[in-house]
């Protein structure tokens, strides 16, 4: 099953004192690319959350968002950084005596400024949260990949409903162009009459010159690949994997052909149906930029 780029998911659990939250959405994108935000404590868990998140989406830009809010807080202790507190009152009163300020600072706006008061925790073990944090993110990415599978439900009968109608075109092609061949020697008969009036004709000389004229507005082969390629395409849309960068090439070999044909068909009907099978070809392009 084919997945769309964009999606979202969220899960939270309260595990021995611990409530974790993660946060899952993505775009799309060429390649996998992961960004997150989580407590500048818990910065170990980003690698890990990044290694298993990759292993489950195979590409998109996925923001990952991580809270850890910790309930016991028994061991907790609230430490000054007086060196740095230290500093903040210099060069508050060093900015009070160059400008004629007041100094009107106290131990509350000390306090708040980044660092000067520092909560210290005891060790905590780093396996164990990781293991709590994984078991939230497997929640997450769940409803994350389901979100992605619904949306690439209705992308696939898209595509699928847009390669029908290539089909169906190529299928008029198929029938229309012999015609054409016939249409050019009863013309070219004609005009050769207009032109030498009852003359007897060279027979051999109108087949060779319908022949040429044959050959060159030929189109069997481009029309045999376009089916090729429009099955292939409908194989890709079963596909548990990520094809979204195989179907995109695949999309430019059929529209490949479909130029092709535009430039070989000497028919209005035929230009017609290219016209039409380009702008399909183009809303599935439009789609597959979204597929994983």
């Amino acid at each position: 099953m084919i997945k769309s780029m964009t999606g979202f998911g969220r899960a939270t659990a309260e595990t021995d004192g611990y409530v974790i939250t993660v946060e899952l959405k993505s775009v799309n994108h060429r390649y996998f690319e992961f960004n997150c935000r989580l407590p500048r404590q818990y910065g170990f868990l980003e690698e890990k959350l990044k290694s298993y998140i990759n292993s489950r989406v195979a590409r998109g830009k996925v923001d990952c968002f991580l809270t850890i809010e910790a309930l016991n807080t028994d061991n907790a202790q609230v430490v000054i950084n007086h060196t740095l507190a230290s500093a903040y009152v210099n060069a508050l009163k060093e900015l009070s005596s160059g400008y004629a300020l007041r100094e009107d600072f106290g131990t509350v706006s000390i306090s708040h400024f980044p660092d000067v008061l520092v909560l210290k925790k005891a060790e905590e073990d780093e396996e164990k949260l990781w293991n709590y944090t994984k078991a939230v993110a497997e929640t997450a990415v769940d409803k994350f990949i389901e979100m992605r599978e619904k949306e690439g439900i209705k992308m696939k009968e898209d595509v699928y409903s847009r390669g029908q109608f290539i089909l169906d075109s190529v299928s008029f092609i198929e029938e229309r162009s012999p015609e054409t061949v016939k249409q050019y020697n009863d013309k070219l008969i004609e005009r050769v009459h207009e032109l030498l009036g009852d003359v007897s004709l060279d027979e051999g000389r109108i087949l060779q010159e319908v022949a040429i004229y044959a050959d060159k507005v030929a189109v069997a082969e481009e029309t045999v690949r376009l089916r090729s390629h429009i099955e292939q395409l409908n194989t890709f849309l079963e596909s548990s994997e990520a094809v979204g960068r195989k179907m995109d090439f695949l999309v430019q070999e059929i529209n490949r052909e479909a130029n092709t044909i535009g430039s070989k068909a000497n028919d209005v009907e035929i230009a017609r149906k290219v016209v039409d099978i380009k702008a399909e070809i183009e809303k599935i392009r439009e789609q597959i930029q979204n597929i994983e």
